[in-house]
């Protein structure tokens, strides 16, 4: 139950945090070591990782988020007016169906405490809370995608070399997660 809760907690977190400004980031502890040992086949992790992928990148330009750099972007006053109503209304959306996810992983909690779980109760709330996570998944992203339809084609490119930065670096993190430097010894 607990890696069911971690998979559905990550799969909500992983987008919002592409949403982050990379301050927020320095000290994240690597993917592998938030999991207990054995709770996640790392061949899921990254099958995850891989699928979350596109959605990532394209969180660069969540309104929020261009927002947070409208001096590095040069927003002009109605794109500052623009991203504020698509960053409200993303968050409006978004926070309804991420409530409702959480009743339903609740629900599903609760199913599982009984000695024989209904799974017919279990796949109830397990449907509803895949269909609420798809539905905060999706107000992530149309609200992503209206906002690139606000910016110029030169801010656009500057968003996405923000984002070629920030995959290459998250590439070098997995890498050195899977290849650790050997640490001398004393």
């Amino acid at each position: 139950m607990k890696a069911i809760r971690m998979l559905l907690a990550l799969t909500v977190a992983v987008p919002l945090a592409a949403q982050q400004p990379d301050s927020a980031r320095r000290h994240a502890m690597p993917m592998g070591q938030m999991m207990g040992p054995g709770m996640m086949h790392e061949g899921m992790m990254q099958g995850m990782m891989e699928m979350m992928g596109p959605m990532m990148r394209s969180m660069a330009f969540a309104p929020g988020h261009l927002l947070d750099q409208k001096d590095a972007l040069e927003l002009t006053p109605q794109q500052v007016t623009r991203l504020t109503a698509l960053r409200d209304a993303m968050k409006t959306s978004h926070d309804a169906a991420h409530a409702e996810m959480q009743t339903h992983m609740g629900a599903m909690a609760t199913v599982m405490k009984a000695a024989a779980p209904d799974s017919t109760q279990l796949k109830l709330h397990f449907q509803g809370m895949h269909a609420a996570m798809g539905r905060a998944h999706w107000a992530m992203l149309s609200g992503a995608a209206q906002a690139r339809a606000v910016l110029t084609d030169v801010q656009r490119g500057r968003v996405e070399g923000w984002a070629d930065a920030m995959q290459m670096h998250m590439g070098q993190m997995r890498q050195m997660e899977h290849n650790p430097p050997e640490r001398e010894h004393n």
